[in-house]
């Protein structure tokens, strides 16, 4: 099968006709991949940042996401063969993952049915953004009211974080560089936007100048946004800023939960939410992908051949 993959240490993702097909094991469905997308855990994983903390297991298919069928089933399993399917790969080291035509998927955790209406390209961007960003809110318990900063909000999963912030009745109040970058998160609904290429503490608090409830970071240093907060306020980071830097910081690492993945999809189906995607790639094109991740608004998304 084709494949996005590493062969060695040190080596650039490249893409492979003669990867072997897997097999599901007990419990495990086999997954005719349609769609993916490209995340930040991604690229670090094709750079090779992932070594001492997960084991790469050579030759290394990369990828997270995933989008398509149900092709086979290797035991008990609530799927059926040709059933439309979601979701993120769920290992603790780097192996067999979804940037390819097939991959196998176990467990009760990490995939879902697709809605009819939620097309598989959409499917394919939504899974490991859409839980970061619903994680990273209810760590913050966002109420009504509350003024929310989302330090990088143009991504995948801040594009997310801004709606379901605003879903909450927040007032979001963005980063992002002037331009085209600022009216697409004003689009998403957030109400200020500051430019964090400028002075961004004193832009945050002439808007609230008593701090913020709520941070969600997601890009640049933790510790000037940290200071932002209001007493009593939390930051959320995707990006290692926990305790152990602030007592009011917590970290996360989205969970795909079966549940979790029902509601993104059932907001995406009923349009209270929406998954932008910037650019979209062929499976040998990834490589490209990983050098334009950079500056996106919204997904990188990936259709399989």
């Amino acid at each position: 099968m084709w494949a996005i993959t590493l062969d060695r240490d040190g080596a650039a993702p490249a893409a492979r006709d003669d990867v072997a097909r897997p097999s599901p094991g007990p419990d495990e469905v086999l997954v005719r991949v349609r769609a993916s997308s490209v995340n930040a855990f991604d690229r670090k994983a094709a750079a090779g940042m992932m070594r001492g903390s997960m084991d790469y297991r050579y030759p290394v298919v990369l990828g997270k996401d995933f989008a398509g069928e149900v092709e086979a089933i290797g035991g008990t399993s609530p799927f059926r063969v040709g059933e439309a399917v979601f979701g993120v790969l769920m290992r603790p080291y780097l192996g067999e993952g979804t940037w390819a035509e097939y991959v196998t998927v176990g467990g009760a955790d990490g995939i879902t049915r697709v809605p009819d209406g939620v097309e598989l390209s959409t499917a394919g961007v939504l899974g490991l953004a859409g839980v970061t960003a619903l994680d990273a809110l209810d760590a913050l318990a966002v109420r009504p009211d509350d003024t929310v900063l989302v330090a990088g909000a143009t991504g995948g999963v801040g594009a997310l974080a801004v709606q379901y912030a605003r879903l909450a009745g927040a007032r979001v109040v963005a980063t992002a560089r002037p331009g085209p970058a600022t009216d697409f998160v004003r689009d998403l609904g957030a109400a200020e936007v500051v430019d964090y290429t400028g002075d961004l503490t004193g832009q945050v608090r002439a808007l609230a100048p008593d701090g913020v409830p709520a941070v969600v970071h997601l890009a640049g240093d933790g510790a000037p946004l940290a200071g932002l907060l209001a007493a009593g306020g939390r930051l959320a980071s995707t990006i290692g800023f926990g305790p152990d830097q602030h007592p009011a910081a917590v970290s996360i690492f989205g969970r795909p939960e079966r549940r979790t993945l029902d509601r993104l999809a059932d907001d995406v189906l009923a349009g209270r939410v929406r998954v932008p995607v910037d650019r979209r790639y062929d499976l040998d094109e990834v490589p490209r992908a990983l050098t334009e991740f950079s500056g996106a608004l919204g997904k990188l998304a990936v259709s399989m051949p």
